[in-house]
């Protein structure tokens, strides 16, 4: 398998969650390393989150499951009523089904990467603490009644 230079694999720093709700993860960057390797399983991203910066909404994921690996940096996992301390070399898992959002939360002054694998979306995902729903059928942000944005 060839080596991925991973300085040509351009960096995102937008996300498509609806205003006011896109903040969260503001200062987050990530580079989709399965496709620029040729992966359609699943889904590699080199995540780099700023100071301040979380990965997601906190959220869980009705059939994917998602495993994250920290390279750098200290960071803080929350899900529903704990705060975990992940450093480098920390892995944590999310099997699918499990309805304990969480989310990976840079609280330093320095910058965190890490490596997130998970196959590529395609059931329904919930949010935990806001009004949201990624709804698979439409591939659309919806409120939790099911409304649109």
């Amino acid at each position: 398998m060839p080596k991925l230079d991973l300085d040509a694999v351009p960096a995102t720093a937008g996300n498509l969650y609806p205003e006011p709700l896109r903040a969260a993860v503001r200062g987050r960057s990530v580079r989709r390393l399965g496709p620029a390797a040729g992966l359609t399983d699943f889904g590699v991203g080199h995540v780099v989150l700023a100071p301040g910066a979380a990965t997601s909404q906190r959220h869980w994921h009705e059939g994917e499951d998602e495993f994250v690996v920290i390279l750098e940096g200290e960071a803080v996992l929350i899900e529903e009523g704990s705060r975990v301390t992940l450093r480098a070399g920390d892995c944590a898992a999310f099997p699918k089904g499990i309805a304990n959002g969480h989310q990976i939360v840079n609280e330093s002054d320095a910058p965190v990467v890490l490596i997130g694998v998970g196959r590529i979306p395609g059931t329904d995902c919930h949010y935990s603490d806001v009004d949201l729903h990624f709804s698979a059928a439409d591939r659309q942000y919806r409120h939790k009644d099911g409304a649109p944005y």
